[in-house]
Formats: C-alpha cells, structure tokens, sequence
C-alpha cells in the first residue's frame, strides 16, 4: 500500500531503517527494482529492503553499465523507489562519480533523495559490470580515500565498500583492500564475483565480525545460491540485483513480437496484469479517498 500522509510514513531515515536490518541478524534479502512499480510489487510479496542496481538503471534508459549516467539521474531512480515502496534501499554508486569531493556530493545527494545505504566500488573509468573480463581497478589507497570521504559526508547511510580484487589479485588482494576500507570507515563489505562456495567461505572466515554481501546475479560468474545458502557461508545481505529488469524485457520482447505478427495483443492476455490488478497494486482507491476527505475538510462554511 502506498504512502500518502505522514501518518503512514517511517520517522526514522533509511539509513538508521537499513542499519536496523543488518543488526538484527540473518540474512538481508535484497532484489532488484528498477522502478516504483517494482517496488511496490517487491514490497507486497513481503521484502524489508530493496537494491537499486547500476545496470539496471542504464538498461532501462537503453544505455550499457559503463559508468555514464549522473548523480542527478540516478537520483531520480531513488526518489520513485523510495517515495513508492517506502522501503530501506541500496544504491549502486559505482566508482563514486569521481574522486573525494564528488563522492561526497554522491552521498549527500543520494541521502537526501532517500537512499538508506549505498556501495562505491574499486575500478577505474571506464568500469564494466563486476562479471566481465579486463576490469580495471584503482589503487587501494585511492579508494580507501573515496571510502574515508563517503563516511565524512553521511549523516545515515549505510556505507558498504565493493571490490573487484578477486579476479585479478586473488583472495589475499581481496581480503587486504577490504581490511584497508573498513579501516576508512565502510559499515559492509561487497566481494565481487566470487567463483565458488570455498571462495566465498573463505573471504568471510578471513573478515570476521565484518557484515558481507553476495551478489546473485544471473548469467555472471558466481553459481546459483540461495538466501540461507549465502547466510551459512558467512554473509548478512544477498541482492539479486537485475533480475526484476531481466524478466520484465523477456516479457515486453514477446510482447512487441506478438503484436508485430498478429497485429493484436490478444494472445497476450494471460501475461499481462488486469487493469483491476494494477490500480490494486497502485494502491488507486485510497488516493481517490484520500482526495474526496481532503476536499470535504477544507471546504469553507456557509457565512
């Protein structure tokens, strides 16, 4: 159900809101919304906190992960989320948009926007997506500055450092530049692309007491887990973080290529969500509620 009065919303920042999650113990499930429709159908089948990918982003605007879109424009991804599902969400921050000062106009722009928590990450421009080959990374010390900068400049969020070392530098270059940016001040840890159960096993072992989170992301280099299988290997958040995105394309593919060949959407019907089920989702009946009692309260007595 959506917000609309401040009766209904949280008092506490989403910050302190995400925080709440990872202290209380187990497992942060996380998926994807790459919208305020997705938002609101995460929340309605029972999720506490949500992730705002990078790539999901800047496929929905027809555009590759590669680092080219503004703080301004992911902004506005985290206003829809946040105002729509009223839940504690992660944003992608890729490399910080820059060096110390604009990772602190990141953070500050991104809290003010709603954000409860975010993770900068340890490449070079132009980044690639943590799956791919050739990745670049930036020095340690230089990423531990932009963490330093990031956690000088929150008021709440949840500060969660990423890196790619495992690909290139192993475990050991892993485990080294993460003691190094909890050292700076992250809250979190993102190993990313971890190949195998042992590898992500062994980063945990060597991070003790340090909240980690996997990435279960389709068609990557990590092999499919689940939520518990992740949390008895050690970690505290899990996100699936284009999957949302990934289904809504395939069914939107069929859809233009149904209509394409039949010149009808007809066949389509029983893929699709009734107009019944959408104003159900938006939650419609109460924001026209909401708007009759604001009308009837405010009307002016007969003088």
């Amino acid at each position: 159900m959506p917000y609309l009065v401040a009766a209904d919303l949280p008092s506490d920042p989403a910050g302190v809101r995400f925080r709440a999650l990872i202290e209380r113990g187990g497992i942060v499930r996380m998926p994807g919304a790459h919208n305020g429709m997705a938002a609101l159908q995460a929340r309605a089948a029972g999720f506490e906190a949500l992730y705002l990918s990078g790539a999901a982003m800047t496929a929905s605007m027809g555009l590759p992960d590669l680092g080219m879109i503004t703080v301004d424009e992911v902004a506005f991804f985290i206003r829809q989320i946040a105002r729509a599902g009223g839940l504690p969400t992660l944003v992608d921050g890729d490399t910080g948009y820059g060096e110390a000062l604009n990772v602190m106009h990141m953070v500050r722009t991104f809290e003010d926007a709603g954000a409860g928590a975010v993770h900068i990450e340890d490449q070079l421009l132009p980044k690639k997506c943590g799956h791919l080959n050739d990745k670049k990374l930036a020095d340690a010390r230089d990423m531990a500055a932009k963490v330093a900068a990031a956690a000088k400049a929150r008021r709440h969020l949840y500060l969660i450092a990423r890196t790619d070392a495992a690909a290139s530098e192993g475990i050991d270059g892993a485990v080294a530049r993460a003691r190094l940016y909890i050292e700076a001040g992250a809250d979190a840890i993102f190993p990313e692309a971890l190949t195998t159960a042992e590898m992500f096993r062994e980063f945990a072992a060597r991070m003790p007491g340090v909240p980690l989170l996997a990435n279960m992301t389709e068609f990557g280099r990590t092999p499919f887990f689940t939520a518990d299988e992740f949390q008895q290997m050690g970690y505290r958040m899990v996100i699936w973080p284009v999957s949302s995105l990934r289904v809504a394309n395939k069914a939107q593919q069929k859809l233009y290529a149904t209509l394409q060949r039949e010149g009808s959407t007809q066949a389509m019907l029983g893929d699709m969500q009734t107009r019944a089920e959408l104003y159900e989702t938006l939650g419609l009946d109460r924001f026209e509620a909401l708007d009759a009692s604001i009308v009837r309260s405010i009307a002016p007595a007969p003088v």
